[in-house]
């Protein structure tokens, strides 16, 4: 039976989903697709301001993945249509590629990842399997809506870091367009467009996490 047709249980999808967790929180445990695009810059130095300001918008994009990866597994787990959900567990794989790409560089600069990664995990999740239990159309939407935030992120992160940190750049461009193009095919495949004030309310809650992860 292909992977395509088969049936998991919950019990199956419950085991998948804390494997998942696992691999995602543990520094080190997820294993990229695609090499970072920091491994074609070139190096250079920074001075130790400049370093622990690097990693710190560095690990505020690492935790972001941290729940990108919680999202998308929360909503696989209660979406109603199969090809909902496999687009979410699709999104989630290539959302694997940024994760690795974020430590690694949070660590060439002497950095660590956040201590409050597992509390975002589990809000996400709670949020991911909300939003796919009341409908695929709102769970889609959620998604666009999200990587909305995180563009926005992304680029203002883009202009903040160090002139000379050309890894880490590389390494949000890269980011950037794959999350710009999660959101068009989240709209494209049936996504309700979210209202302002929802996204503004989204807006408030990514900058509590935003300033907390940056230093702790």
């Amino acid at each position: 039976m292909s992977s395509s047709t088969r049936h998991y249980s919950l019990f199956d999808k419950l085991i998948h989903n804390a494997d998942q967790a696992l691999r995602t929180l543990v520094p080190g445990a997820a294993q990229e697709y695609r090499p970072s695009p920091a491994q074609q810059r070139d190096h250079h130095e920074l001075s130790d301001t400049e370093a622990r300001h690097a990693a710190g918008l560095m690990r505020i994009n690492h935790t972001g993945e941290v729940c990108a990866q919680a999202l998308y597994q929360g909503q696989a787990l209660t979406a109603r249509l199969p090809e909902v959900r496999e687009a979410m567990e699709e999104a989630a794989r290539e959302e694997v590629d940024h994760l690795v790409w974020c430590e690694q560089r949070i660590k060439e600069l002497g950095g660590r990842t956040s201590l409050l990664n597992p509390l975002f995990y589990g809000l996400s999740f709670g949020i991911g399997a909300l939003a796919g239990k009341i409908s695929d159309r709102v769970s889609l939407g959620f998604v666009a809506a999200t990587e909305e935030q995180v563009c926005k992120h992304l680029s203002q992160h883009m202009t903040s870091l160090p002139v000379q940190d050309e890894k880490s750049k590389a390494v949000l461009l890269q980011m950037l367009e794959d999350e710009a193009r999660h959101a068009t095919t989240a709209l494209d495949a049936g996504g309700h467009k979210f209202p302002l004030p929802v996204k503004l309310a989204m807006t408030a809650v990514s900058k509590v996490m935003t300033k907390s992860v940056y230093r702790v």
